[in-house]
């Protein structure tokens, strides 16, 4: 069973959308892009839920 974890390799900021994309074999340009497109017509919402993921969401390698 895989896991959600925030990425150490590809990363920018915390890690989130690489953990993301490698969660679900994509490109993380690609997860990043739609991202990017989802917080210019969501007016921030995708931010604070960004926000959470990286409260919630363990490191790759951590075990909670």
């Amino acid at each position: 069973m895989q896991k959600l974890y925030r990425s150490r390799s590809d990363r920018y900021i915390a890690g989130v959308l690489g953990g993301i994309a490698a969660f679900f074999s994509l490109d993380s340009f690609l997860v990043r892009a739609g991202f990017l497109i989802a917080v210019i017509f969501s007016f921030g919402t995708c931010l604070l839920l960004y926000l959470i993921a990286c409260i919630i969401i363990p490191n790759e390698g951590k075990v909670r």
